[in-house]
Protein backbone atom coordinates (compact mmCIF):
# COMPACT_ATOMS: atom_id res chain seq x y z
CA UNK A 1 0.00 0.00 0.00
CA UNK A 2 1.60 3.77 -0.90
CA UNK A 3 1.25 6.98 1.06
CA UNK A 4 1.51 10.19 0.11
CA UNK A 5 2.19 12.85 2.96
CA UNK A 6 2.70 16.46 2.26
CA UNK A 7 5.85 17.95 4.44
CA UNK A 8 6.98 21.63 4.42
CA UNK A 9 9.97 23.15 5.68
CA UNK A 10 10.50 25.13 9.14
CA UNK A 11 13.14 27.41 10.44
CA UNK A 12 13.98 27.22 14.29
CA UNK A 13 11.86 29.36 16.39
CA UNK A 14 11.97 30.40 20.48
CA UNK A 15 8.82 31.60 21.30
CA UNK A 16 5.93 29.28 23.01
CA UNK A 17 2.85 27.55 21.42
CA UNK A 18 -0.19 29.27 21.62
CA UNK A 19 -3.50 27.29 22.69
CA UNK A 20 -5.99 29.49 20.08
CA UNK A 21 -6.59 27.81 17.00
CA UNK A 22 -4.86 28.58 13.95
CA UNK A 23 -5.99 30.02 10.50
CA UNK A 24 -3.70 30.61 8.06
CA UNK A 25 -3.91 34.74 8.55
CA UNK A 26 -2.78 34.53 11.93
CA UNK A 27 -0.29 31.95 11.06
CA UNK A 28 1.38 34.87 9.06
CA UNK A 29 0.93 36.89 11.12
CA UNK A 30 3.01 35.27 13.55
CA UNK A 31 5.33 34.57 11.39
CA UNK A 32 6.71 37.88 10.40
CA UNK A 33 6.35 39.10 13.91
CA UNK A 34 8.07 36.47 15.33
CA UNK A 35 10.05 35.02 13.42
CA UNK A 36 14.07 34.98 13.61
CA UNK A 37 14.41 34.94 9.74
CA UNK A 38 11.91 38.13 9.80
CA UNK A 39 14.09 39.70 12.83
CA UNK A 40 17.27 39.48 11.13
CA UNK A 41 15.80 41.16 7.87
CA UNK A 42 14.76 44.00 10.27
CA UNK A 43 17.96 44.69 11.29
CA UNK A 44 19.42 44.32 8.00
CA UNK A 45 17.17 47.19 6.88
CA UNK A 46 17.75 49.24 10.01
CA UNK A 47 21.70 48.95 9.21
CA UNK A 48 21.23 49.93 5.30
CA UNK A 49 19.05 52.59 6.40
CA UNK A 50 22.18 53.88 9.23
CA UNK A 51 24.18 53.84 6.31
CA UNK A 52 22.28 56.55 4.26
CA UNK A 53 21.87 58.28 7.02
CA UNK A 54 26.36 58.33 7.39
CA UNK A 55 26.19 59.06 3.57
CA UNK A 56 24.09 62.20 3.91
CA UNK A 57 26.14 63.78 6.40
CA UNK A 58 28.17 64.76 3.51
CA UNK A 59 25.77 67.31 3.13
CA UNK A 60 25.96 68.65 6.40
CA UNK A 61 27.94 71.42 8.08
CA UNK A 62 30.27 69.86 9.95
CA UNK A 63 30.72 71.41 14.21
CA UNK A 64 32.78 70.47 16.15
CA UNK A 65 33.89 72.02 19.83
CA UNK A 66 37.45 71.91 21.37
CA UNK A 67 38.79 72.55 24.52
CA UNK A 68 41.95 72.19 26.70
CA UNK A 69 44.14 73.04 29.07
CA UNK A 70 48.18 72.96 29.31
CA UNK A 71 51.31 74.71 30.87
CA UNK A 72 54.47 74.66 28.70
CA UNK A 73 57.72 76.65 29.56
CA UNK A 74 59.17 75.51 25.94
CA UNK A 75 59.99 79.05 24.50
CA UNK A 76 57.91 78.54 21.21
CA UNK A 77 54.51 77.34 22.60
CA UNK A 78 55.11 79.52 25.56
CA UNK A 79 55.57 82.83 23.58
CA UNK A 80 52.56 81.56 21.58
CA UNK A 81 50.19 81.17 23.95
CA UNK A 82 51.45 84.90 26.06
CA UNK A 83 50.19 86.24 22.23
CA UNK A 84 46.74 84.71 21.98
CA UNK A 85 45.88 85.93 25.05
CA UNK A 86 47.39 89.40 25.00
CA UNK A 87 49.40 89.20 27.61
CA UNK A 88 52.91 90.31 25.66
CA UNK A 89 55.01 92.64 27.81
CA UNK A 90 58.54 94.38 25.94
CA UNK A 91 60.09 92.95 29.67
CA UNK A 92 59.34 88.94 28.68
CA UNK A 93 62.61 87.49 27.40
CA UNK A 94 61.99 85.42 24.32
CA UNK A 95 64.53 82.93 24.98
CA UNK A 96 63.25 81.90 28.05
CA UNK A 97 59.65 83.52 29.13
CA UNK A 98 59.35 80.97 31.83
CA UNK A 99 55.82 78.63 32.90
CA UNK A 100 53.00 79.50 31.17
CA UNK A 101 49.47 78.01 31.13
CA UNK A 102 46.47 78.43 28.84
CA UNK A 103 43.17 77.42 28.77
CA UNK A 104 41.53 77.10 24.97
CA UNK A 105 38.11 77.04 23.66
CA UNK A 106 37.55 76.61 19.77
CA UNK A 107 34.83 75.87 18.08
CA UNK A 108 34.56 75.24 14.26
CA UNK A 109 32.61 75.17 11.47
CA UNK A 110 33.19 73.29 7.58
CA UNK A 111 30.86 72.89 4.71
CA UNK A 112 31.77 70.77 1.68
CA UNK A 113 31.07 73.26 -1.29
CA UNK A 114 32.05 70.66 -4.01
CA UNK A 115 32.94 66.99 -3.93
CA UNK A 116 33.36 66.18 -7.61
CA UNK A 117 29.80 65.29 -7.44
CA UNK A 118 30.87 62.32 -5.00
CA UNK A 119 28.97 63.03 -1.90
CA UNK A 120 25.66 63.44 -3.94
CA UNK A 121 26.15 60.07 -5.71
CA UNK A 122 27.30 58.94 -2.74
CA UNK A 123 23.89 59.66 -1.10
CA UNK A 124 22.01 58.47 -3.81
CA UNK A 125 23.60 54.93 -4.10
CA UNK A 126 23.07 54.75 -0.04
CA UNK A 127 19.24 55.00 -0.83
CA UNK A 128 19.09 53.03 -3.51
CA UNK A 129 20.81 50.52 -1.24
CA UNK A 130 18.24 51.45 1.20
CA UNK A 131 15.42 50.62 -1.17
CA UNK A 132 17.07 47.50 -1.97
CA UNK A 133 17.25 46.01 1.27
CA UNK A 134 13.60 46.96 1.79
CA UNK A 135 13.22 45.00 -1.43
CA UNK A 136 15.13 41.74 0.67
CA UNK A 137 13.35 42.29 3.66
CA UNK A 138 9.82 41.98 1.06
CA UNK A 139 11.24 38.67 0.03
CA UNK A 140 12.21 37.50 2.88
CA UNK A 141 8.44 38.09 4.37
CA UNK A 142 7.70 36.45 0.73
CA UNK A 143 9.39 33.32 1.34
CA UNK A 144 8.57 33.00 4.58
CA UNK A 145 5.00 33.02 3.87
CA UNK A 146 5.71 30.39 1.79
CA UNK A 147 6.85 28.36 3.66
CA UNK A 148 4.66 29.17 6.66
CA UNK A 149 1.67 28.25 3.96
CA UNK A 150 3.23 24.89 2.82
CA UNK A 151 3.84 23.85 6.69
CA UNK A 152 -0.01 24.86 7.26
CA UNK A 153 -1.53 22.67 4.12
CA UNK A 154 0.97 20.14 5.69
CA UNK A 155 -0.57 19.49 9.20
CA UNK A 156 -3.94 19.45 7.31
CA UNK A 157 -3.05 17.35 4.60
CA UNK A 158 -1.62 14.78 6.85
CA UNK A 159 -4.36 14.76 9.32
CA UNK A 160 -6.30 13.74 6.70
CA UNK A 161 -4.62 11.20 5.78
CA UNK A 162 -4.93 10.47 9.49
CA UNK A 163 -8.81 10.51 8.88
CA UNK A 164 -8.44 8.50 5.87
CA UNK A 165 -6.41 5.15 7.56
CA UNK A 166 -8.76 5.79 10.89
CA UNK A 167 -11.67 4.47 8.07
CA UNK A 168 -9.72 1.64 6.58
CA UNK A 169 -8.88 0.59 10.34
CA UNK A 170 -12.58 0.29 11.48
CA UNK A 171 -13.26 -1.25 8.03
CA UNK A 172 -10.77 -4.10 8.57
CA UNK A 173 -12.30 -4.68 11.71
CA UNK A 174 -15.62 -5.11 10.45
CA UNK A 175 -14.36 -7.33 7.67
CA UNK A 176 -12.26 -9.15 10.42
CA UNK A 177 -15.53 -9.48 12.71
CA UNK A 178 -17.27 -10.81 9.48
CA UNK A 179 -14.63 -13.00 8.93
CA UNK A 180 -13.66 -14.76 12.00
CA UNK A 181 -17.73 -15.47 12.17
CA UNK A 182 -17.44 -17.37 8.54
CA UNK A 183 -14.27 -19.22 9.37
CA UNK A 184 -15.93 -20.68 12.74
CA UNK A 185 -18.97 -21.68 10.57
CA UNK A 186 -16.74 -23.54 8.37
CA UNK A 187 -17.18 -21.24 5.39
CA UNK A 188 -13.94 -19.88 5.24
CA UNK A 189 -10.15 -21.03 5.29
CA UNK A 190 -7.90 -20.42 8.03
CA UNK A 191 -5.18 -18.13 5.39
CA UNK A 192 -8.16 -16.30 4.11
CA UNK A 193 -8.92 -15.07 8.07
CA UNK A 194 -5.00 -14.69 8.14
CA UNK A 195 -4.97 -12.24 5.71
CA UNK A 196 -7.01 -10.13 6.97
CA UNK A 197 -5.31 -9.47 10.62
CA UNK A 198 -2.28 -9.23 8.53
CA UNK A 199 -3.97 -6.43 6.32
CA UNK A 200 -5.27 -4.62 9.74
CA UNK A 201 -1.74 -5.07 11.67
CA UNK A 202 0.12 -3.54 8.49
CA UNK A 203 -2.83 -0.29 8.17
CA UNK A 204 -2.57 -0.12 11.92
CA UNK A 205 1.28 0.31 11.10
CA UNK A 206 0.75 2.69 8.47
CA UNK A 207 -1.47 4.92 10.65
CA UNK A 208 1.26 4.90 13.60
CA UNK A 209 3.75 5.92 10.35
CA UNK A 210 1.74 9.11 9.41
CA UNK A 211 0.73 10.17 13.20
CA UNK A 212 4.27 10.87 13.24
CA UNK A 213 4.77 12.54 10.57
CA UNK A 214 1.72 14.73 11.21
CA UNK A 215 3.57 15.53 14.74
CA UNK A 216 6.18 16.21 12.89
CA UNK A 217 4.87 19.00 10.33
CA UNK A 218 3.28 20.58 13.60
CA UNK A 219 6.26 20.99 14.97
CA UNK A 220 7.87 22.76 11.90
CA UNK A 221 4.63 24.86 11.65
CA UNK A 222 5.94 26.12 15.48
CA UNK A 223 9.30 26.56 14.07
CA UNK A 224 8.23 28.61 10.99
CA UNK A 225 6.60 30.77 13.49
CA UNK A 226 9.43 31.60 15.54
CA UNK A 227 7.88 29.46 18.46
CA UNK A 228 9.19 26.59 20.16
CA UNK A 229 8.59 23.22 18.43
CA UNK A 230 6.61 21.37 21.32
CA UNK A 231 2.77 20.74 21.90
CA UNK A 232 0.29 19.92 19.65
CA UNK A 233 -0.90 22.56 16.75
CA UNK A 234 -4.95 23.13 17.05
CA UNK A 235 -5.94 24.66 13.53
CA UNK A 236 -9.33 26.06 12.84
CA UNK A 237 -11.82 24.11 11.71
CA UNK A 238 -13.21 26.55 9.08
CA UNK A 239 -10.95 29.06 7.53
CA UNK A 240 -12.36 30.98 4.83
CA UNK A 241 -8.54 32.62 3.85
CA UNK A 242 -8.37 28.35 2.33
CA UNK A 243 -10.50 29.56 -0.81
CA UNK A 244 -9.53 32.80 -0.87
CA UNK A 245 -6.07 31.71 -2.21
CA UNK A 246 -6.65 32.19 -5.88
CA UNK A 247 -4.55 32.04 -9.12
CA UNK A 248 -3.80 35.63 -11.10
CA UNK A 249 -5.70 36.01 -14.19
CA UNK A 250 -2.50 38.17 -15.21
CA UNK A 251 1.43 36.74 -14.64
CA UNK A 252 5.00 38.84 -14.56
CA UNK A 253 7.34 38.90 -12.45
CA UNK A 254 7.37 42.79 -12.40
CA UNK A 255 6.68 43.33 -9.05
CA UNK A 256 8.44 40.26 -7.57
CA UNK A 257 10.93 41.87 -4.55
CA UNK A 258 13.91 39.96 -6.15
CA UNK A 259 13.74 42.17 -9.36
CA UNK A 260 13.12 45.26 -7.41
CA UNK A 261 15.70 44.73 -5.17
CA UNK A 262 18.76 43.72 -7.95
CA UNK A 263 16.71 47.30 -10.15
CA UNK A 264 18.11 48.93 -7.01
CA UNK A 265 21.58 47.68 -6.98
CA UNK A 266 22.30 48.37 -10.17
CA UNK A 267 21.19 52.08 -9.56
CA UNK A 268 23.41 51.87 -6.55
CA UNK A 269 26.02 50.48 -8.70
CA UNK A 270 25.97 52.80 -11.26
CA UNK A 271 26.12 56.01 -8.62
CA UNK A 272 29.28 53.85 -6.93
CA UNK A 273 30.69 54.57 -10.64
CA UNK A 274 29.75 58.35 -10.29
CA UNK A 275 31.61 58.50 -7.29
CA UNK A 276 34.58 56.95 -8.37
CA UNK A 277 34.66 59.29 -10.83
CA UNK A 278 34.66 62.19 -8.76
CA UNK A 279 37.85 61.48 -7.17
CA UNK A 280 39.14 63.03 -10.84
CA UNK A 281 37.30 66.46 -9.87
CA UNK A 282 38.83 68.68 -7.08
CA UNK A 283 36.95 69.32 -3.93
CA UNK A 284 36.36 72.22 -1.89
CA UNK A 285 35.60 72.97 1.51
CA UNK A 286 34.78 76.65 3.39
CA UNK A 287 35.81 76.54 7.14
CA UNK A 288 35.54 78.60 9.91
CA UNK A 289 37.22 78.59 13.74
CA UNK A 290 36.78 80.69 16.83
CA UNK A 291 38.38 80.16 19.82
CA UNK A 292 38.99 81.84 23.50
CA UNK A 293 42.39 81.74 25.26
CA UNK A 294 42.85 82.59 28.94
CA UNK A 295 46.09 81.86 31.25
CA UNK A 296 45.85 81.95 34.75
CA UNK A 297 49.85 82.45 35.65
CA UNK A 298 49.95 85.71 33.37
CA UNK A 299 46.16 87.29 33.74
CA UNK A 300 45.97 86.67 30.16
CA UNK A 301 42.30 86.77 27.79
CA UNK A 302 42.37 87.05 24.06
CA UNK A 303 40.43 85.77 21.35
CA UNK A 304 40.12 85.22 17.74
CA UNK A 305 38.50 83.64 14.62
CA UNK A 306 39.65 82.38 11.28
CA UNK A 307 37.37 81.61 8.21
CA UNK A 308 38.64 80.83 4.55
CA UNK A 309 37.84 78.40 1.52
CA UNK A 310 40.07 75.22 0.90
CA UNK A 311 40.92 73.53 -2.95
CA UNK A 312 42.16 70.64 -3.15
CA UNK A 313 42.95 68.63 -6.45
CA UNK A 314 44.48 65.45 -7.08
CA UNK A 315 47.02 65.76 -9.99
CA UNK A 316 48.66 62.52 -10.26
CA UNK A 317 47.84 59.85 -7.61
CA UNK A 318 49.94 56.93 -9.07
CA UNK A 319 46.40 55.86 -10.82
CA UNK A 320 44.49 55.12 -7.83
CA UNK A 321 41.76 56.84 -9.00
CA UNK A 322 41.61 55.22 -12.61
CA UNK A 323 41.83 51.87 -11.08
CA UNK A 324 39.01 52.74 -8.99
CA UNK A 325 37.09 53.90 -11.53
CA UNK A 326 37.14 50.39 -13.76
CA UNK A 327 36.39 48.39 -10.62
CA UNK A 328 33.46 50.63 -10.28
CA UNK A 329 32.47 50.06 -14.03
CA UNK A 330 33.23 46.01 -13.83
CA UNK A 331 30.28 46.40 -10.77
CA UNK A 332 28.05 48.07 -12.58
CA UNK A 333 28.55 45.69 -15.59
CA UNK A 334 28.09 42.66 -13.48
CA UNK A 335 25.43 44.06 -11.27
CA UNK A 336 23.60 44.29 -14.72
CA UNK A 337 24.34 40.76 -16.13
CA UNK A 338 23.06 39.79 -12.60
CA UNK A 339 20.13 41.27 -13.20
CA UNK A 340 19.26 40.22 -16.39
CA UNK A 341 20.05 36.37 -15.60
CA UNK A 342 17.64 36.81 -12.24
CA UNK A 343 14.82 38.28 -14.92
CA UNK A 344 15.21 35.06 -16.62
CA UNK A 345 15.41 33.00 -13.39
CA UNK A 346 12.20 34.24 -12.25
CA UNK A 347 10.46 34.22 -15.34
CA UNK A 348 11.34 30.07 -15.43
CA UNK A 349 9.92 30.12 -11.81
CA UNK A 350 6.93 31.72 -12.87
CA UNK A 351 5.99 29.23 -16.00
CA UNK A 352 7.10 26.26 -13.37
CA UNK A 353 5.05 27.19 -10.67
CA UNK A 354 1.93 28.06 -13.67
CA UNK A 355 2.19 24.42 -14.84
CA UNK A 356 2.53 22.74 -11.51
CA UNK A 357 -0.93 24.96 -10.59
CA UNK A 358 -2.40 23.45 -13.63
CA UNK A 359 -1.00 19.96 -12.90
CA UNK A 360 -2.25 20.28 -9.31
CA UNK A 361 -5.82 21.30 -10.21
CA UNK A 362 -5.88 18.03 -12.54
CA UNK A 363 -4.97 15.86 -10.01
CA UNK A 364 -7.46 17.28 -7.89
CA UNK A 365 -10.67 16.65 -10.59
CA UNK A 366 -8.91 13.67 -10.79
CA UNK A 367 -8.63 12.16 -7.59
CA UNK A 368 -12.03 13.60 -6.83
CA UNK A 369 -13.35 11.22 -9.40
CA UNK A 370 -11.54 8.34 -7.74
CA UNK A 371 -12.22 8.45 -4.81
CA UNK A 372 -15.93 8.15 -5.45
CA UNK A 373 -15.21 5.20 -7.66
CA UNK A 374 -12.86 3.20 -5.28
CA UNK A 375 -16.34 4.19 -2.47
CA UNK A 376 -18.51 2.48 -4.27
CA UNK A 377 -16.32 -0.62 -5.54
CA UNK A 378 -15.12 -0.77 -1.90
CA UNK A 379 -19.14 -1.04 -0.93
CA UNK A 380 -20.06 -3.53 -3.39
CA UNK A 381 -16.78 -6.02 -2.53
CA UNK A 382 -18.07 -5.39 1.54
CA UNK A 383 -21.30 -6.95 0.20
CA UNK A 384 -19.74 -9.58 -1.55
CA UNK A 385 -17.74 -11.04 1.41
CA UNK A 386 -20.01 -10.74 3.86
CA UNK A 387 -21.77 -12.79 1.16
CA UNK A 388 -19.00 -15.32 1.16
CA UNK A 389 -18.58 -14.80 -2.75
CA UNK A 390 -15.14 -12.90 -2.54
CA UNK A 391 -11.94 -13.72 -1.42
CA UNK A 392 -10.06 -12.21 1.48
CA UNK A 393 -7.23 -10.95 -0.65
CA UNK A 394 -9.98 -9.06 -3.04
CA UNK A 395 -11.36 -7.50 -0.35
CA UNK A 396 -7.89 -6.25 0.77
CA UNK A 397 -6.93 -4.88 -2.91
CA UNK A 398 -10.18 -3.08 -2.91
CA UNK A 399 -10.14 -1.71 0.47
CA UNK A 400 -6.32 -0.53 -0.38
CA UNK A 401 -7.01 1.04 -3.11
CA UNK A 402 -9.77 3.15 -1.52
CA UNK A 403 -7.45 3.89 1.21
CA UNK A 404 -4.81 5.05 -0.94
CA UNK A 405 -7.09 7.30 -3.33
CA UNK A 406 -8.25 8.70 -0.15
CA UNK A 407 -4.77 9.63 0.47
CA UNK A 408 -3.76 10.62 -2.82
CA UNK A 409 -7.11 13.13 -1.87
CA UNK A 410 -5.80 14.73 0.72
CA UNK A 411 -2.00 15.31 -0.83
CA UNK A 412 -4.41 16.51 -3.88
CA UNK A 413 -6.47 19.27 -2.22
CA UNK A 414 -3.20 20.71 -0.14
CA UNK A 415 -0.66 20.10 -3.03
CA UNK A 416 -3.69 22.33 -5.14
CA UNK A 417 -3.53 25.19 -2.47
CA UNK A 418 -0.21 25.52 -1.92
CA UNK A 419 0.25 25.56 -5.85
CA UNK A 420 -1.87 28.85 -6.41
CA UNK A 421 -0.30 30.01 -3.11
CA UNK A 422 3.21 29.82 -4.88
CA UNK A 423 2.12 30.68 -8.29
CA UNK A 424 0.76 33.90 -6.38
CA UNK A 425 4.11 34.28 -4.83
CA UNK A 426 5.87 34.08 -8.50
CA UNK A 427 3.71 36.35 -9.63
CA UNK A 428 5.31 38.90 -6.79
CA UNK A 429 1.63 38.94 -5.21
CA UNK A 430 0.69 38.19 -1.84
CA UNK A 431 -0.67 34.78 -0.55
CA UNK A 432 -3.83 36.15 0.96
CA UNK A 433 -5.13 38.69 -1.30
Amino acid sequence: MRFFVFLAGCVLSTALPAAAPWTLPTALAEARAHSPEAAMAAARLERAQSMGDQAGAANLPQVTLKAGYSQTTNPMMAFGAILTQGAFAPTIDFNAPGQVDNLNLTGIVGYNLYSGGRATAGLAAARSGVAATEQDRATTFARLDAAVTRAYFGIRQAREGLVALDAAVVTYEESLRVARLRYEAGQMLKSELLNLEVQLAQTREQRLLVRQQATLVARQFLYLLGRQPIGDVELADSDAAIAAITAPSELSIDQRPELLAMEARVEAAAQMADVARGARRPTVNAFASYQLDHGWRLNGDGDSWMAGIQAEWAVFDGKTASSKIRAARADYAEAEAGLSQLGLALSLELEQARLAHEFAVEQLAVTATLVDQADESARISRARFEAGSLLSAELIGVETRLTETRMRRAVAAAGERVAAAELRRAAGLPILP
